[in-house]
């Protein structure tokens, strides 16, 4: 910005008055050293992280990610658990602790908050309250318990144009871009179809669903457009789950039942979508497959996930004889210059992202809307058993389903 100021002055008649008093050479020294002093002078973000060791702790490093980001200074770190805090305090390099997060908002008084604990059922609090102080968010996801909540943070946010990032780390990798592209060059054909599951391991079923599931649904809604209708089937041991089966999941989630789930949602972009997932089965299957007329790609999650193409139109390199090709940030078949970042080199990116949305007044890459439509099309899958039969996206109803059941 600094930069494309110096270049309109040099348009501005005074320049050419200023360049024969002092000479060019004198004018460029003196530029240079406005420049320095103008960097050193440049206005960090203030950042405030918020933890809840033993119920969500501080994520999956959304707390440290701002120690990698220039000009951002993390002043102060709230958590209830003394010990946790202290910690946090430490390994965040800040004297400033609170128990108290309201308090740590107030006195601190940042530009952008961390909101760490991976336990939905604190979420919404939190995020209201920085809105209200016209604080932006970064967060752990999932976004929130339920529709209704995801309504309540957005409407907040929207009050004060707080603009609110969620920490889905696959969406700011480069390769998704490249496979945007390759979709759009018309390497896989028209889109047919989009298979993903969860991790299937002990949370298989509901939980899966709504944790590692909720980075399947976001990329389901990024490469196939806003879904319009769900029908699922949730089980529990083979039958269709009941009430007696609901019981308060973990981490916050709420009302929570099914150790199977098989879901199947209609998108605006003509594809159709499916998600599955069954308790004690993990395989190495969590990611999408995104099934074209001419080929699949399949992508894992992270910050440069595994990504493969297969040109293979009859979807079977048994019959065709066709072979998967590794895809890079720098397109399909060619080697990966990028270095892998891990968890923390997504957030990294979602972090960059944000501090652009808030520069340049657009929404962040995975957003606050983004969020909520992750949380419908979960929703979506509970509401359906519920009722037995397909349900219309947006759901009307905004409650957890499994409430009512």
């Amino acid at each position: 910005m600094v930069e494309r100021n110096c270049i309109c002055l040099r348009r501005a008649p005074e320049y050419e008055a200023v360049v024969r008093l002092l000479g060019r050479d004198q004018l460029a020294s003196a530029r240079s050293a406005y420049l320095e002093g103008v960097t050193r002078m440049a206005a960090r973000y203030r950042i405030a992280v918020i933890g809840h060791t033993g119920r969500g702790n501080y994520g999956h490093d959304v707390d440290r990610v701002w120690l990698e980001i220039p000009d951002c200074e993390i002043v102060g770190v709230a958590d209830p658990d003394e010990n946790g805090r202290q910690q946090a305090a430490k390994r965040l390099k800040t004297d400033k602790v609170y128990s108290d997060y309201l308090k740590m908002l107030d006195e601190t008084k940042p530009q952008i908050v961390s909101i760490c604990p991976r336990w939905l059922d604190q979420h919404r609090d939190m995020v209201i309250a920085a809105a209200e102080r016209g604080i932006h968010i970064f967060m752990e996801k999932p976004f929130c318990r339920s529709l209704a909540e995801a309504d309540q943070m957005i409407a907040a946010c929207e009050k004060r144009d707080v603009k609110l990032a969620i920490s889905h780390q696959t969406r700011y990798s480069p390769k998704l871009q490249v496979v945007k592209s390759m979709i759009g060059d018309g390497m896989l054909g028209d889109i047919l179809e989009l298979r993903g599951r969860g991790k299937e391991d002990a949370r298989g079923g509901g939980e899966d669903l709504w944790v590692p599931g909720s980075h399947v649904m976001n990329l389901i809604h990024y490469f196939g457009g806003e879904p319009q209708w769900c029908f699922a089937q949730v089980l529990q041991d083979g039958q269709p789950i009941s009430k007696g089966n609901v019981k308060q999941g973990n981490e916050g989630i709420g009302p929570l039942a099914g150790d199977q789930v098989s879901a199947m949602y209609g998108l605006d972009d003509g594809a159709t979508a499916y998600f599955g997932s069954k308790r004690g089965t993990a395989g190495g299957r969590f990611g999408l497959q995104i099934y074209g007329s001419k080929g699949i790609v399949e992508i894992l999650t992270g910050h440069l996930p595994a990504v493969n193409f297969l040109p293979d139109p009859a979807w079977s390199p048994g019959r065709s004889g066709k072979a998967w090709m590794p895809v890079s940030s720098a397109g399909p078949g060619k080697p990966e210059t990028l270095k892998e970042g891990g968890l923390l080199g997504g957030n990294i990116l979602a972090c960059q992202d944000l501090l652009a949305a808030i520069e340049n007044d657009r929404q962040p890459e995975c957003s606050m809307y983004e969020g909520r439509t992750t949380i419908e099309m979960i929703s979506g899958v509970f509401e359906s058993q519920r009722v037995r039969g397909p349900v219309p996206l947006p759901l009307k109803n905004r409650d957890n389903p499994l409430a009512s059941l």
